[in-house]
């Protein structure tokens, strides 16, 4: 087991421009920090063993009089560090213009200049050799039941979507989107709230293979849910785009907590099923996104702790996870617990559904048999723990 935990471009760790250089900004008071220069964070985090660097638009080029000149700094920095910018986005919720929506908005004059401002970017995206374009519709949403005609939104979101698909092909770009879901804040009610709400709405675009998801641990953990199983099912779907990375306390306000803080046992199966769940042909291969943001208190020396806490953080889970599916005590508790027979199809080929009915079967005996999950699972809280 490594002792050091050091990360290395290898590892694929990724942070956006908007976590390091968050300010501490909340509704209850301004900003706790300086504004970081970009530069700086591209050199520390290659400094700190990150590959890639995000960001949103507005993060990096919030000024169109010294866009160029700002661009050239950055792409100086990244040929310096030898980071790339693997992904971008598009803010589409922070100015006063999207109060009510971005590409949803009820005004048309405000979605034609959303997606005006989206078309704009994936151009930068592409001219910087970003292969992914996350969106996240923010202000997608509505608090009042008659302020906002759900279907007609999904319409405009659906034709959005299409509308950048085609644009991509037609320009050339080898470039995928990817949705990040999340259920409210700072909307009341946002939409395509969860992963499973994502997935069902790309099946009705236009080009429903370029278009993925970008999950994130706190969005699916606000909603209640099991991040990991939701994981699961993006990768069945050949889904997983992107994916962000942090840390929640289960169904409250987004706290983008680095990551492992919150739900712990949650994060360790969160790697669990990104190595692939003991089968590696299941695995996630992208860049592992780190979506967080260091607490309002931190100087900036708790910023850059903060951002190597999350790398550390995966690997040390990673290191565990690794040495709970090569222990063979494992390998026996999931016999026992009958897991690998989940791999058997229900029924056999050359099996007939007469087959299947007609068989005979001890209702008793089976209601009785052990199940063994928590022999399983004490194994793998031991393994979490290190005392194994």
């Amino acid at each position: 087991m490594s002792s050091t935990y050091t990360p290395t471009p290898e590892d694929k760790f990724s942070f956006g421009l908007w976590t390091v250089g968050w300010e501490g900004v909340d509704v209850f008071g301004p900003a706790s920090r300086a504004p970081l220069d970009p530069v700086e964070s591209v050199h520390k985090l290659a400094e700190l063993g990150a590959a890639a660097i995000t960001f949103h638009d507005d993060d990096l080029l919030p000024d169109d009089a010294t866009r160029q000149q700002t661009l050239d700094r950055y792409t100086k920095a990244l040929a310096d560090t030898g980071l790339r910018t693997e992904m971008v986005t598009t803010n589409l919720f922070s100015h006063p213009v999207f109060k009510e929506g971005g590409l949803t908005a009820n005004n048309r004059e405000v979605r034609r200049y959303a997606t005006a401002k989206v078309l704009r970017n994936i151009d930068l995206a592409a001219e910087l050799g970003a292969e992914t374009f996350v969106m996240w519709g923010g202000r997608e949403g509505a608090e009042h039941g008659a302020s906002k005609n759900i279907h007609a939104a999904l319409d405009r979101l659906r034709d959005s979507l299409d509308l950048v698909c085609d644009y991509v092909r037609e320009q050339g770009y080898t470039m995928r989107f990817a949705i990040e879901p999340k259920p409210n804040e700072p909307r009341g009610d946002i939409l395509l709230p969860t992963i499973g709400h994502a997935i069902a709405f790309i099946n009705e675009l236009q080009h429903p293979e370029m278009v993925g998801l970008n999950p994130e641990v706190g969005h699916e953990e606000m909603a209640g849910l099991n991040f990991a199983q939701g994981v699961a099912q993006a990768l069945w779907h050949g889904k997983l785009f992107h994916i962000d990375l942090n840390g929640q306390h289960g169904p409250r306000f987004d706290q983008d907590l680095r990551f492992g803080a919150g739900n712990l046992r949650g994060a360790f199966w969160t790697v669990d099923t990104m190595l692939g769940a003991g089968h590696a042909d299941h695995a996630y291969d992208g860049y592992v996104h780190f979506d967080y943001k260091p607490p309002r208190a931190e100087a900036v020396d708790g910023v850059w702790a903060s951002a190597a806490a999350c790398m550390r953080n995966y690997l040390i889970l990673r290191d565990k996870v690794q040495a709970f599916r090569a222990d063979p005590e494992v390998q026996q508790a999931l016999e026992a617990a009958g897991v690998t027979e989940l791999d058997q199809p229900t029924l056999a080929e050359g099996e007939s559904l007469a087959d299947l009915r007609e068989a005979s079967y001890d209702v008793t005996a089976l209601a009785e048999r052990s199940v063994a999950m928590e022999a399983l699972d004490q194994l793998a809280m031991e393994h979490l723990l290190g005392v194994r």
